[in-house]
Formats: structure tokens, sequence, C-alpha cells
């Protein structure tokens, strides 16, 4: 199982199921973060934390824990 977290810079990844439980998953999914989506990983900070994507077409920071929980192929 592929996490976002592990996306390497440049790629884009398309989204094919979310881990978690309640308002976290909530939160990931009010962002636009849904199953299907494609997300293009922009920059990862120098302590890997947090992650910048593009989702649906604006700029989103990730931590690495919310990253951990969205499955990619």
């Amino acid at each position: 199982m592929n996490t976002l977290k592990q996306a390497k810079i440049g790629r884009t990844v398309k989204v094919v199921k979310l881990h978690g439980e309640g308002a976290v998953k909530r939160r990931i999914m009010d962002m636009g973060i849904t199953k299907g989506v494609e997300i293009y990983v922009r920059k990862v900070a120098p302590l890997g934390d947090p992650i910048e994507v593009t989702v649906r077409g604006y700029e989103l920071s990730l931590r690495k824990a919310d990253a951990e929980m969205v499955e990619i192929e």
C-alpha cells in the first residue's frame, strides 16, 4: 500500500482510498481529497512535514500524519 506521504516530488498520483476515522477523515474530504481525484506533489519541507500538493486546482499543505491516511496508486 502506497500513501501520499511516500509520493515523490513532481509526481501526479491518484487517490484509491481514504483511511482514518470520523472528523479526521471528514476534514481530509472537505479539503477536496476524495477517491479518484488526482494530486500533484509540489514540495516537501526539509524535515518532511508538511507536504505541499495541488488538488482540484488549488495548493494545499498537509501534515505527514494526514498524508499517511491517503492511499494512492
